[in-house]
């Protein structure tokens, strides 16, 4: 086995060259290669790779079809010629090395990491660097923060993996090298971020990728654990949080809850058709903050929970994960789902075997707001075959209710807004009620969620009011509700 060095003929060592002109068979595992143009008279394997489906089967084949020539031309050698050296990421040399139908000689050359450390300007040794296959960066990357070498980076595909992996989605570098053709004419040395490290030129199988060394990664573990000991300490020492309980904190849930509705919704919009890339990146670090408080909430509820002696935060952890594998059946058992329906179908049955339910009302939380309860209340019928979400009597009249109610409008004492409570009628409530009603389940047919609806029109007013205050007349709507 040889090695045909990193790039065209110039690489070629004499000894290499001597034994491939003085052999009476050559085997190349792949003609794709610079050097193959000063050679001759050899038998290229380029057609397991289109014959097999994975690399393995690749090897194998090429090992079984080089073991078959040497036998046949025993006692006199054949050669086997591979890019770059034979000792540098060749998984058929592994292969050949253990078969013992075979005697193996490697005769090293040079690889393509001579060529990458003098590009570089930097001794592997010193600088710690590891080399690393491109489809294994992933599973490396978990336990090992670089720098790196990546090799046989040979399609966009594998670039873009690496790019993406979950290891360095908090802490990748600002930069990275691309290192393309070393050696050839049109050699490439890219240094760009690390978001266009698959989009900044066409790789192959003489791609190679750099990654400095990075920042730990931010690991969940631990910063849970810090925050639950924040939490424990905060018990402890700070007047404050010392005497809160479960029904004191519902306040600040409630409104920790609704600020992070409030984030999403402006996300929502600067994400959408038309958005503003910048702000929805900026509202990102807002969501973040957010989303802190209203864990902070979840985890001193758990605290106070274990205080008591009833369970910790842990266990709520466990607990919601169990729940969510039972209720996926369809991933993670023998479920049937094939449509997103299938899937709310299979949950709402799976709550009320779970539960114990009689409806599949229990368990919406009587305190919702009265559009939202409404809407939740209406879907959950839709789930299980009821279509008729009106009243009794007929199909509702919106239009009819709404006139109705602005004709008893005029009447000062029972549609004033400041009419005693005891002028009000029983039967003006009872239409409001109806026409609300029917305004959620049109809102809900047309794909509206009536909650975002009017807290837009509030927002529109509130603006108003401003404007007002400050002297000026019009009426300001925006073109895209934001809350």
């Amino acid at each position: 086995m040889v090695g045909l060095g990193p790039a065209g003929a110039a690489f070629l060592t004499t000894e290499v060259r001597a034994l491939i002109d003085g052999a009476s068979r050559t085997f190349l595992r792949t003609a794709r290669h610079p050097a193959a143009d000063v050679l001759s008279g050899f038998v290229a394997l380029d057609r397991h790779y289109e014959e097999a489906d994975t690399f393995a089967e690749v090897y194998a084949a090429i090992v079984e079809e080089l073991v078959a020539a040497a036998t046949v031309q025993a006692p006199d050698p054949i050669v086997y010629a591979v890019p770059g050296s034979p000792l540098v990421a060749e998984r058929t040399v592994e292969l050949l090395r253990r078969d013992d139908r075979v005697d193996l000689t490697v005769v090293p050359g040079l690889s393509f990491l001579d060529l990458a450390w003098e590009r570089l300007g930097i001794d592997p040794l010193g600088a710690g660097v590891r080399l690393v296959d491109a489809e294994q960066f992933g599973s490396v990357a978990q336990d090992d923060r670089g720098p790196f070498l990546v090799a046989q980076c040979w399609s966009e595909a594998l670039l873009s993996e690496i790019k993406l992996s979950p290891s360095y989605e908090e802490s990748h570098p600002a930069e990275v090298v691309l290192l393309h053709h070393l050696g050839l004419e049109d050699e490439q040395l890219a240094r760009v971020g690390w978001w266009d490290l698959d989009r900044t030129l066409q790789p192959d199988h003489l791609t190679s990728l750099f990654i400095p060394e990075l920042s730990p990664r931010i690991e969940l573990g631990r910063e849970m654990d810090r925050l639950e000991s924040l939490v424990v300490t905060l018990r402890a020492r700070c007047p404050w949080d010392r005497v809160q309980t479960h029904g004191s904190l519902m306040p600040h849930l409630l409104e920790e809850s609704y600020e992070v509705l409030d984030v999403l919704a402006e996300l929502d919009a600067a994400e959408g058709e038309g958005g503003d890339a910048e702000t929805a990146g900026s509202l990102e670090g807002h969501l973040r903050e957010e989303l802190g408080d209203l864990l902070f909430q979840i985890v001193i509820h758990a605290r106070l929970s274990e205080e008591a002696g009833h369970f910790n935060l842990a266990e709520v952890a466990r607990g919601v994960h169990d729940k969510l594998v039972q209720r996926h059946p369809h991933v993670f058992g023998d479920g049937e789902a094939a449509t997103a329906q299938d899937v709310i179908a299979n949950w709402e049955e799976s709550k009320r075997e779970e539960k114990g339910r009689a409806s599949v009302t229990d368990g919406i939380p009587a305190d919702l707001p009265a559009l939202l309860l409404s809407t939740k209340l209406q879907r959950k019928a839709l789930s299980v075959g009821i279509g008729d979400l009106g009243p009794p009597g007929g199909e509702p009249d919106v239009v009819q209710r709404v006139s109705e109610l602005a004709r008893r409008s005029s009447d000062p004492p029972a549609g004033a807004a400041d009419a005693p409570e005891s002028a009000r009628s029983t039967e003006t409530e009872r239409l409001v009620g109806e026409a609300l009603f029917e305004l959620a389940n049109l809102s809900r047919v047309l794909g509206i969620d009536p909650e975002r609806a009017l807290r837009y029109r509030a927002r529109a007013f509130r603006e108003w009011v401003v404007r007002r205050e400050k002297g000026e007349t019009r009426f300001p709507i925006p073109e895209e509700p934001t809350h």
